[in-house]
């Protein structure tokens, strides 16, 4: 059980890291479709907020699909190819949004691709995934079964696993996902032309988040990194709260992608270190999130919309606007990792 919805890390703008590879933009550029994603002003929102400004980078349409899992997916397949020969099955577990990437990828690479889902996806998504070519297996357990399951099948002659979380002796993959991850953050600082004061990132396993500390750490300027996750799945709060590496039983939650249970041993080093917050938000804050973007304009997923409702937590508060170094002068960017379409019946107009 949860001890706190809330953690800093004062210490964390003074940790610094490696610049990360920028190998990946360069492929993704060549990618039929390929364009940044928008960076959306909300300037009634930075009013209400009480900042300077708040940008949303939206994902809702990344290369054809509606989330940013498909720079990744992109990177650690294109990885992969370079090394084997012959036709693949390229096998992943996913809460939705990975497995429909892994799968758009595999059949335009002429690959097989089988997919592991676990309980709380929806059937809609579910079927975005068969559509795209892949063979689907409903694990009906947790995020963390399915990753097992997923693992265990590509021991098979042929099968290669290509999945987006870490564990010991299993980190190149997931590493060459993080690697495609950090296009985004590249894109922001060309259209953004400043470092912004803070980035409120979801997370469920932590890999987009490491992708985020490890941009913003291995530059100056001060921007602070927060990770948003459901109260029923916030491994990575937990986490930091207990200092190691804990794995949390999860439950239902509309923010589907973000339901896991265990914090990637890839990204781990990098949240404990450089990630400067981590706050817990319930379905009721991030469903008003996804409305009020929407009536901005901005089309938000729960787990997008949970950027939002992560800011509005940590914002409450004087002390955790002083951790944050957030100011009235502020720029706040907001990740909006997914749009409805990702998970169709948890839209925002259809769950309270």
């Amino acid at each position: 059980m949860l001890t706190s919805f809330w953690y800093a890390n004062p210490a964390a703008r003074h940790w610094s890291c490696a610049l990360p590879s920028d190998q990946a933009r360069k492929l993704h550029a060549k990618l039929p479709g390929y364009s940044p994603t928008p960076l959306t002003e909300l300037p009634a929102l930075a009013g209400d907020l009480g900042v300077g400004r708040v940008l949303v980078k939206d994902e809702s349409s990344r290369l054809g699909l509606p989330a940013f899992k498909a720079l990744g997916a992109s990177w650690a397949i294109h990885r992969i190819l370079e090394r084997r020969e012959g036709p693949l099955t390229l096998v992943t577990a996913t809460d939705g949004n990975h497995g429909r990437a892994v799968a758009r990828m595999a059949r335009l690479l002429g690959q097989r691709a089988r997919v592991f889902t676990p309980g709380g996806v929806h059937p809609e998504a579910v079927a975005a995934i068969a559509a795209e070519g892949a063979e689907v297996t409903e694990v009906g357990g947790s995020y963390d079964e399915a990753v097992q399951r997923a693992a265990s099948a590509a021991g098979e002659p042929g099968a290669v696993l290509v999945q987006d979380t870490a564990w010991a002796g299993y980190e190149e993959t997931p590493g060459w996902i993080v690697e495609g991850y950090a296009t985004l953050f590249a894109e922001l600082d060309e259209q953004l032309g400043e470092a912004p004061g803070l980035v409120a990132v979801p997370a469920g396993v932590g890999s987009l988040a490491q992708a985020a500390v490890a941009h913003y750490r291995a530059r100056p300027g001060g921007t602070a990194v927060m990770t948003v996750e459901p109260e029923t799945a916030a491994c990575v709060l937990a986490s930091l709260l207990e200092r190691r590496p804990v794995r949390v039983e999860t439950g239902d939650t509309i923010m589907a992608g973000l339901n896991c249970g265990t914090p990637s041993s890839l990204a781990w080093p990098y949240l404990r270190d450089g990630l400067d917050a981590a706050v817990a938000v319930g379905d009721a804050d991030s469903t008003r999130a996804a409305r009020e973007l929407l009536a901005l304009g901005v089309d938000a997923g729960p787990c997008g919309a949970a950027s939002l409702a992560g800011v509005r937590a940590a914002l409450d508060s004087a002390e955790r606007r002083a951790s944050l170094g957030v100011r009235p002068g502020s720029t706040v960017v907001l990740l909006n990792t997914e749009g409805t379409t990702a998970n169709p019946a948890l839209c925002p107009a259809g769950k309270d």
